[in-house]
């Protein structure tokens, strides 16, 4: 894919009513995307850096308008011309808020500062609603300072602006996944978040249907587990009209990796592997308790960040977890395709806001 996708090479006829429309900008692979479209948005246009990630976008959301470039660089107005926007959405990089950054966790990050882009669009496009999302440890950075500042910047373009932590797993997604969202309204309302759900979706809910793998197994296409009828809804809801489960990939695995993972029981982590098989560390007490995790089958998942690199194991079977499976867990449709290497494929999933989330929160918009 090109860079640049001209956004001009589409003709669009100023008759048609094309309803909400909006904009997802820092998109990756298209979660928050998704997620909007589910509840009812138009996603006409879309900015990403990531080659592969705004690929898979593309694959997935053809109808719309995707710039692989960088969105400093880029004249918002250019980009969609006289349309008026109902919402904008992003996430803009967030490695300098999180908590496991313990270097330079402040405003002075230079990865900290792609978040006035998305003030910048916000000014000039003047949409309806914003949907800012980022990682939670922005509200502890400077002991909530941060937060505010960022919550003025768009009080300041007249927004009335709500900010809540939310956790994934209360809103149908099976993963303790929490994320932070500040939501804007340039017409005075005041944003309440969608109430949790009474229910959460367990792994074994999410996964139990897909193909049993072996380690380093690939492929493309293979038959569920289950038939449909005997699938969960959770699983029913994922599998829409598909019928093979697709990109049922698994990192490769050296032996020793592999025989550490026999070791681990459900909800153990690294702390469960003899010494003599962690050697090759140097030292033990310094490792994330995330690593080496085996996932619960009946509770939700732990996050589903960068899967590969934290080692996160399968409930049953000693293996990583195929990009399907990892797929479910964010609550992403068997039908949606990741594009790039496996190793991009991962990231694209760690990265992404799960759609069941964004649907919850853009449904909520959408009320008012």
């Amino acid at each position: 894919m090109n860079n640049q996708i001209d956004i001009t090479d589409k003709k669009v006829n100023p008759l048609v009513d094309e309803g909400r429309i909006g904009m997802d900008i820092f998109s990756g692979a298209g979660g928050l995307s998704l997620g909007a479209e589910m509840a009812g948005i138009t996603v006409r246009y879309a900015i990403e850096i990531n080659k592969s990630a705004a690929y898979t976008y593309k694959t997935n959301h053809p109808e719309t308008s995707v710039l692989c470039e960088d969105i400093t660089k880029l004249d918002p107005k250019k980009i969609v011309g006289e349309k008026e926007l109902f919402i904008i959405m992003g996430g803009p990089p967030c490695q300098g808020f999180s908590m496991s950054n313990t270097v330079n966790r402040n405003m002075d990050n230079p990865k900290n500062q792609l978040f006035r882009e998305f003030v910048r669009f916000v000014k000039e496009l003047n949409p309806t609603w914003f949907v800012f999302e980022n990682v939670w440890g922005l509200t502890k950075i400077n002991n909530g300072e941060t937060k505010k500042v960022i919550e003025q910047c768009f009080e300041e373009l007249g927004y009335t602006v709500s900010s809540k932590v939310l956790w994934a797993s209360d809103y149908g997604v099976p993963q303790n996944r929490n994320r932070f969202f500040l939501i804007g309204n340039k017409n005075g309302i005041k944003f309440t978040f969608p109430a949790p759900f009474t229910y959460k979706v367990t792994v074994e809910e999410a996964i139990g249907d897909l193909p049993e793998l072996k380690n380093g197994d690939s492929y493309a296409s293979l038959p569920y587990a289950i038939p449909r009828n005997q699938a969960c809804k959770y699983a029913q809801l994922m599998r829409k009209k598909s019928k093979k489960a697709k990109q049922n990939y698994v990192s490769l695995n050296n032996d020793l990796v592999i025989e550490r993972y026999k070791y681990i029981k459900q909800g153990q982590n690294w702390k469960a592997i003899p010494d003599f098989l962690m050697q090759n560390y140097a030292d033990k007490k310094r490792t994330h308790s995330g690593i080496y995790k085996r996932l619960i089958a009946d509770q939700p998942s732990v996050v589903i960040s960068n899967y590969r690199k934290s080692m996160l194991i399968h409930p049953y079977q000693d293996r990583g977890l195929s990009v399907r499976e990892a797929a479910r867990i964010q609550s992403f449709p068997d039908d949606f395709i990741f594009e790039g290497s496996i190793s991009h494929i991962q990231q694209q999933i760690g990265n992404a806001v799960p759609p069941l989330l964004a649907k919850a929160v853009v449904e909520k918009i959408l009320n008012y």
